[in-house]
């Protein structure tokens, strides 16, 4: 007899109150804002680093999947069903065959686009799931501040029509290096997804303007929205509530408090 406990999807839900739509979900529960001040403490290391970043995007794959991801019921014969043949379980599942592209953005987003690529590649159907690269630099001025964001090069498998689109990075300061990857698959005629996701550790109120005024229908999912340039009213209200009083960039671009530059430490590379 089927449970209708198990047949009507449970999706997730932003865990962080805020004023900025449906399409931001801020993942703030106790766990993974530990591991996340811990990775953004100037004594945290490699490997440490490296060990910290792939449990909190485990922890945000298993958000995506859920949230993301198309679902159907299914009737699945458990190890009981043998005993009792008229009973299996009855409820949602994830369709296997569902195409997803996970797009690496180089270099800060290498951990996380393989380990999504490994986790979707585990739930789907492997011939479904593919992982693009592309490597995507700030363009800055002579006062070292951010001016916009350029493609350098790309290994893109094909099209991305109908499937979910995929984009794990750890930062999200200005939205302008994802902006301009989705803006080259749109541009160089590549389809149109039938999804988009953004998935970061951090992300910014200055982020979220420009992603969704670019792309207002992209799904953002972060663990935390900083904004520490704030004003004192806009931070008494749950993000989003005064978006023109809040702000989380210093004047070169960088999230605060932030985590610093994760790929420079990421890659113990300097540059």
């Amino acid at each position: 007899m089927s449970d209708s406990s198990w047949t009507t999807p449970v999706r997730p839900r932003s865990a962080t109150p805020h004023a900025w739509g449906d399409n931001l979900f801020l993942h703030g529960e106790p766990w993974p804002l530990t591991l996340l001040a811990r990775l953004g403490h100037p004594d945290t290391h490699q490997p440490e680093v490296g060990r910290i970043a792939t449990r909190l995007f485990e922890f945000l794959f298993s958000k995506v999947a859920s949230c993301e991801l198309q679902t159907r019921v299914d009737r699945v014969a458990t190890r009981m069903t043998a005993k009792h043949p008229d009973e299996s379980y009855e409820g949602v599942v994830i369709p296997t065959d569902q195409p997803v592209v996970v797009v690496d953005v180089a270099r800060a987003g290498i951990l996380s686009s393989q380990l999504f690529y490994d986790r979707f590649n585990e739930l789907l159907d492997p011939l479904g799931v593919r992982q693009d690269h592309m490597f995507v630099s700030r363009v800055t001025d002579a006062a070292g501040s951010v001016t916009g964001s350029a493609v350098a090069g790309a290994k893109i498998g094909g099209t991305v029509e109908g499937a979910v689109l995929v984009i794990p990075d750890p930062m999200g300061a200005t939205g302008g290096s994802l902006c301009e990857v989705l803006d080259h698959y749109l541009r160089a005629g590549y389809g149109r997804p039938s999804r988009v996701v953004f998935v970061h550790l951090i992300v910014t109120p200055e982020y979220v303007k420009n992603v969704h005024a670019r792309h207002p229908d992209v799904r953002i999912h972060a663990l935390r929205l900083d904004r520490a340039f704030s004003s004192a009213a806009a931070l008494a209200l749950p993000s989003g509530s005064r978006p023109d009083e809040e702000s989380g960039l210093d004047d070169h671009q960088y999230i605060v408090p932030g985590a610093g530059g994760l790929g420079e430490v990421l890659n113990n590379s300097w540059v």
